[in-house]
């Protein structure tokens, strides 16, 4: 009969040390990758930013993707975050018929945070999308700038701006 004779390999012991340590810093490792990370939305996060650059601005309630916001300068605000047919949107209405520029300087603000443009770029076509409503254009103006679908809209007692990127840009 023959016998079977098992050798045992003897390590040292800072060898088995080392790779026992080795093997738990690699799972601990692969635990915490594999957890989401533990931030905010971008459009949260945008929402604050816009809060602490702005003075006056409120962040309120977000609902179905829209975070409403609120300014002594215009009478509805809001901030829409990424969908299908845009990135982003910002949404603004004046109280007044004819918009005061301390509400078109609220609306370039905004606008420059949020598509990361110029402010003066975007004064300028915040100012040219509101000035062209009237007899010629209608009292419904859809215009394309630096890349930004603005559709500007205005009631006998009301204007309103809309600012979106589309998602492909």
């Amino acid at each position: 009969m023959t016998s079977l004779v098992t050798k045992s390999i003897a390590f040292p012991t800072s060898v088995v040390r080392s790779s026992g340590l080795a093997c738990a810093s690699l799972a601990l490792l692969l635990t915490i990758s594999a957890a989401p990370p533990a931030r905010a939305d971008r459009c949260d996060d945008l929402a604050a930013q816009l809060a602490n650059q702005i003075d006056g601005l409120k962040v309120g309630i977000t609902a179905a993707n829209v975070i409403y916001l609120s300014h002594p300068q215009a009478k509805e605000l809001s901030l829409g975050c990424a969908g299908r047919k845009f990135s982003n949107e910002l949404y603004a209405k004046s109280g007044s018929r004819k918009p005061k520029p301390e509400f078109l300087n609220l609306v370039a603000s905004a606008a420059a945070l949020i598509f990361t443009l110029p402010k003066d770029d975007m004064l300028k076509g915040a100012s040219r999308c509101m000035s062209r409503m009237g007899l010629f254009h209608g009292d419904d103006v859809s215009t394309r700038y630096r890349r930004l679908d603005m559709n500007c809209s205005r009631t006998k007692a009301e204007a309103s701006i809309a600012i979106s990127r589309s998602p492909d840009q």
